[in-house]
């Protein structure tokens, strides 16, 4: 006997998973829960030199920056040192990223 229920779950587009993103981030704030320390630790992991992809991490990271519209100059500043709206912006291109990412094709090959 097939179960003949509507489906539980749907396919959401980019801007409407990024719009889901961005209200659960908004909430979680709202109700306590505080995220500073894991994008501190990211921040941290990217700017890492002895990463053996350090430069290919540091390109990843200028684009989540220019993604934020945060001046260049203000880059390499720490997580702390960045206003409010920086930080809400940077965490909105971080969740952009994850919108997009979620839309990547799961076995991805190299070219022979």
């Amino acid at each position: 006997m097939a179960i003949e229920a509507v489906a539980a779950t749907v396919p959401l587009s980019v801007g409407e998973r990024l719009a889901g993103l961005n209200h659960v981030a908004a909430l979680r704030a709202r109700y306590g829960s505080d995220s500073t320390p894991e994008v501190v630790r990211f921040l941290a992991d990217m700017r890492d030199r002895r990463d053996p992809q350090f430069a290919d991490n540091q390109r990843a990271l200028a684009a989540i920056f220019f993604l934020a519209k945060i001046p260049t100059a203000r880059h390499e500043l720490d997580f702390d040192a960045l206003t409010t709206d920086e930080k809400t912006a940077l965490i909105g291109a971080m969740n952009h990223f994850r919108a997009v990412v979620s839309l990547f094709p799961r076995r991805l090959t190299l070219p022979l």
